[in-house]
């Protein structure tokens, strides 16, 4: 009888123990999981924040290729006139001196 009851008492303490053994297991897998899906999801995060900031800085550098090709057209139209301008009055100053010949 006492062997029945200290059987009894084993096998009991067995099952508990492996109870709470596959409770721990379980625990422990769910832990990881939720982990590993908010490490996944970080990571996602980054990588998108990577690609908008990367977007935004190739339309900036776009963006000032475009002033600076628009300050060049200007500086060049500039200098048109102004070459124009010279030509202009040089070419006045010469007319005025064949005028000033022919006297």
């Amino acid at each position: 009888m006492k062997k029945i009851a200290t059987l009894s008492l084993v096998l009991a303490a067995s099952l508990s123990l492996a109870a709470c053994s596959q409770k721990a297991a379980d625990d422990s897998a769910n832990a990881a999981d939720a982990m590993a899906t908010e490490a996944v999801a970080g990571a996602e995060n980054a990588a998108d924040a990577s690609m908008d900031a990367m977007g935004n800085a190739t339309d900036a550098m776009a963006n000032g290729a475009d002033a600076m090709a628009a300050g060049a057209d200007a500086m060049a139209d500039k200098a048109k006139e102004a070459g124009a301008s010279a030509v202009d009055a040089a070419a006045d100053k010469a007319k005025d001196a064949a005028a000033e010949m022919k006297k």
